[in-house]
């Protein structure tokens, strides 16, 4: 059969990851800028746009969809087109996604800092970019499955079904969880309200890292590192189980984010139960990706590309090790809301991504520059100084987390609260997050060495950007073989039925797990005196959710004695019926702010937040002077009104037309209030927003006890 030319688009493989290159520099300064502000608050500056809460969610959106986005987009252009022996579907839509992709991440990189978010977990970007992502998404998908289709190589290998199940399911979180409905181009409210949106929004957080940073990265695992090990993947029959079982578990997981939260107990027990069964899975991924590695563990000592290999898929394991464990309550009672958290996730993001990352850049670039690595002892010392940087990030933070937990659940013989004062654990556990911050240097560090070590491979060669390949065309054919795993070839030659089916896959757990919570309503019960919040709360809220506070304290206590001592009544799933998103949170940096109303005085609140450490020695909570001199924009109120009924919240109708004359008078009196503790504030100044919000919080249950005792 005469073979046919073509040539692979290396051009478009370049671009990504040139641009993850460069965004993974910028998105490892932020995260160590906010990890110095951990123990130095100086390090905020003072100002809107670099204060923590705006920054920790710029970093995340750096990392996960800036470096290890585009890392992904070019692993998956660079490998999909020589296992299907053809150039990508459209150039045009190549290009398309590149750029559309790294102008979302630039509308990241503006609207954050300015405080356009919509508070939901590596979900903070507004209504307009999540139109762009999706319309960007599609173009990837359509540009995947064209390429797929139009094949030379009838076989699809493994680390091509893990790009479809990435594509589908990625589609399927993005459009579910970002729902909501528009007030202005820039401020939204979630759809969904309270215990629904918590479960929508872990429903997606956690797959978001299951399908975008572990599904991809497993087949990029399955195609670099026989490539880089030069043999086979140890077991075809192996990789079959992993990925059916995986991305059928995976999805639904989810719950084991709310554990001892408002979430129903039964959708809570079910996420347990999957996470634990997801080791099986997980395991028999990272032992498929080790023993391939069966006699060549030789070359791992001199091969710095299998080094980083090795330790990511090591990484990995620990990982999915990791995370079933903190899915049991027991240990998520001691782990959730502390440090522990911080490096779990950190393990998974440095080793498991970063690491393969690193392998993927050193493998590929010589060969698209034709040439060799500049330096193979420059690698190796990234390697070090990388592996340092993850030890130096990671055990202090467990350490930390352990220290946090066991401070704020001590009790001394006469049964009181050993540790009262929450900031006296804050204090205690600084030194840990300076040495967080050096493990952080060091992984920076041996980036930049990567850099200059590409920089100089890239000079010292010529880049290829059309490679000439010459492939048989496809041909119709019948599996006559009855060996191992003979269906599922048959399977693998069906792109389509082979994408509709792991859209199946995905769709099961999702759907059992969300519809009883929104069509059940004995699972969300409500209770009688929780009402809408007031007209200048809501800007109070808006406020809060504008600086990331939420990043920060929760808005959940806990059924334990520890918590209930500290901060009041447990939450129940009915005070958050009306919250248009949900502000549980996952991080206790400070307090939790659940019952936070009526605590400290409207003077208190207003210092507090004009000079955090004045009011609270030792705090490392930044400032924000602005919200003394900035005011809130009334001409908002009726647009946020409107939007909050058309969602459900009971508002009365035509009340958008009176809603101000509310807000002042509420306002009026908090400044009042202040002017009678001599602060003298305009009412309607952002603070006097914020104080509302805040001394309204928890109010409503203390509210319903009132009305049983009468």
């Amino acid at each position: 059969m005469e073979l046919q030319k073509f040539y692979y688009d290396n051009k478009i493989v370049k671009a990504f990851f040139i641009a993850t290159v460069v965004f993974g520099l910028v998105g490892m300064l932020v995260g160590l800028t906010a990890a110095i502000q951990l123990f130095y608050p100086l390090f905020n500056f003072d100002l809107p746009y670099t204060s923590f809460g705006r920054i920790r969610p710029l970093h995340t959106n750096a990392i996960i969809f800036a470096f290890v986005g585009n890392a992904m987009f070019g692993a998956i252009y660079y490998s999909m087109q020589r296992l299907l022996k053809t150039r990508m579907y459209s150039d045009t839509l190549s290009w398309f996604h590149f750029w559309g992709w790294q102008l979302i991440i630039l509308a990241a990189a503006i609207t954050l800092p300015l405080g356009f978010t919509t508070s939901k977990e590596y979900a903070e970007l507004e209504w307009p970019i999540d139109v762009a992502i999706t319309i960007v998404w599609v173009a990837f998908g359509i540009n995947m499955i064209g390429t797929i289709i139009r094949r030379r190589e009838r076989h699809m290998y493994v680390a091509i079904w893990f790009y479809i199940a990435t594509f589908v399911t990625v589609a399927v979180l993005h459009i579910v969880n970002s729902f909501e409905m528009p007030v202005t181009l820039f401020k939204s409210y979630s759809w969904y309200a309270g215990v629904q949106d918590a479960l929508v929004q872990w429903w997606y957080g956690h797959n978001a890292v299951a399908f975008f940073l572990t599904t991809p990265f497993l087949g990029m695992m399955y195609y670099f590192l026989p490539k880089a090990a030069n043999r086979p993947v140890y077991s075809y029959k192996l990789s079959i189980i992993h990925f059916w079982s995986l991305i059928f578990i995976y999805i639904w997981a989810g719950p084991h984010h709310l554990l001892y939260t408002s979430l129903p107990d039964w959708a809570q027990s079910l996420g347990t139960v999957f996470s634990v069964m997801l080791i099986a899975p997980s395991w028999g991924g990272m032992l498929n990706g080790l023993m391939t590695l069966r006699g060549a563990w030789d070359r791992v000592r001199e091969d710095p590309v299998l080094k980083f290999m090795v330790v990511a898929i090591t990484a990995y394991g620990m990982a999915t090790l990791e995370g079933p464990l903190l899915s049991l309550k027991n240990v998520n009672a001691i782990a959730h809301f502390t440090d522990w958290i911080v490096a779990h996730v950190h393990l998974g993001a440095l080793g498991w991504n970063g690491f393969l990352i690193f392998a993927v850049l050193y493998w590929a670039i010589p060969r698209m520059w034709n040439t060799t690595l500049y330096s193979k002892q420059l690698a190796n010392v990234h390697f070090w100084v990388g592996t340092l940087g993850i030890i130096f990030y990671t055990l202090p933070m467990y350490v930390s987390g352990l220290t946090q937990s066991l401070m704020w659940k001590e009790f001394n013989p006469e049964g009181f609260l050993v540790y009262k004062n929450f900031l006296e654990t804050t204090t205690s556990i600084l030194p840990l997050h300076m040495l967080r911050a050096t493990g952080g240097t060091l992984y920076l560090i041996g980036t930049i060495i990567m850099t200059y070590n590409l920089i100089k491979t890239a000079y010292a060669g010529k880049f290829v950007a059309n490679e000439e390949a010459e492939a048989a065309p496809l041909v119709k054919e019948y599996v006559a073989s009855r060996n191992a795993g003979w269906h599922h070839r048959v399977l693998e030659h069906k792109p389509i039925l082979f994408t509709v089916l792991s859209l199946v896959a995905i769709l099961i757990g999702g759907i059992i797990e969300m519809v009883p919570t929104f069509l059940i309503k004995s699972n969300i019960p409500t209770i009688s005196s929780v009402k809408p919040y007031t007209p200048l709360e809501l800007h109070g809220r808006d406020i809060y959710i504008r600086e990331g506070c939420v990043n920060c304290h929760t808005q959940m206590v806990r059924p334990f004695r520890s918590e209930t001592e500290r901060y009041g009544e447990y939450s129940k799933a009915g005070e958050f019926v009306y919250d248009h998103p949900f502000l549980w949170g996952s991080k206790r940096t400070g307090p939790d702010l659940a019952r936070v109303g009526g605590k400290y005085s409207n003077s208190w609140h207003y210092n507090h937040m004009l000079a955090p450490d004045a009011v609270s020695n030792g705090s490392i909570m930044p400032a924000y002077p602005w919200l003394h001199e900035h005011t809130i924009d009334k001409d908002l109120t009726t647009g946020k009104i409107t939007a909050l009924r058309k969602i459900g919240v009971p508002y009365a109708e035509g009340y958008e037309a009176t809603a101000n004359d509310d807000l002042q008078k509420q306002a009026d009196d908090i400044a009042r209030s202040l002017k009678a503790d001599g602060i003298e504030v305009p009412s309607d100044a952002e603070i006097v927003a914020l104080i509302a919000y805040l001394q309204r919080l928890g109010t409503d249950i203390k509210a319903e006890k009132v009305a049983e005792q009468n």
